[in-house]
């Protein structure tokens, strides 16, 4: 039988951002494909306290089925690893997008900036909605098609509830602290990734140091993308998972 392709979603986000590609994923594999919201966001029913990456993942582990492919955008990267080396029976490959084992900045390694995370965690306090907005804006900058991927980005995530503010705020923190790059280097499963030449969260430099990291990791980068690449160039975005599938 066939596995299961469960899509996870990025920060701030629900699943509604897969809209726009999962009929597509379906078709190449076989009407096989699930998307789920991390836990407190979206329609998740659940929020653990205190939120980490280990409590968030092992909600996110009872929901899946044996040997399933987990593809994690971003934040949702983070989770598709983690669950993959602490419940490695139910993941039989992860493939990232857009995503890296450690996310922050930290010479030599390329990431977000300390000070950009710190910024969004005070301004989330006092302007959730417009902190979320920016992050959309993050998002796709550098993409071409910029303006339309973030107003199709919003429409599909307006569907779903609001995420709930201890997600949010544990996501930052998950997203400047957890260093997943020795579980990234010994995962026992295979890691495939597609990035966005011109993403500014994963920057390309990265990419490189990642694939040190893992020598049997396998990657596409997409040229003119940015954080969210199967939502401004989808055909490449498809064909690449395709590949990977």
């Amino acid at each position: 039988m066939q596995n299961e392709l469960v899509l996870l979603h990025g920060w701030g986000m629900n699943k509604g951002v897969w809209q726009l590609v999962q009929p597509e994923l379906a078709f190449i594999h076989n009407n096989n494909v699930r998307s789920i919201d991390l836990p407190g966001y979206g329609s998740s029913k659940t929020c653990p306290n205190p939120y980490t990456l280990h409590s968030a993942a092992a909600l996110l582990s009872e929901q899946l089925k044996p040997h399933s492919i987990l593809m994690g955008w971003s934040l949702g990267g983070l989770f598709a690893l983690y669950i993959a080396k602490h419940w490695p029976e139910k993941v039989a490959k992860v493939i990232l997008v857009a995503a890296s084992p450690f996310f922050a900045e930290q010479a030599p390694w390329p990431g977000i900036k300390a000070q950009v995370l710190t910024q969004f965690k005070e301004q989330l306090v006092n302007h959730g909605e417009k902190t979320i907005e920016r992050f959309l804006a993050i998002q796709a900058m550098g993409s071409e098609s910029a303006r339309d991927d973030v107003k199709q980005l919003k429409q599909l995530l307006n569907q779903y509830k609001a995420p709930e503010n201890e997600a949010l705020t544990a996501g930052l923190d998950i997203l400047q602290n957890e260093d997943l790059r020795a579980l990234f280097t010994h995962c026992p499963v295979p890691i495939s990734a597609i990035f966005g030449r011109l993403d500014a969260l994963v920057p390309y430099r990265a990419i490189a140091q990642m694939a040190a990291l893992n020598t049997e990791f396998e990657y596409e980068v997409l040229d003119k993308a940015s954080h969210a690449p199967f939502i401004s160039h989808k055909n490449e975005f498809i064909s690449a998972v395709k590949s990977m599938l």
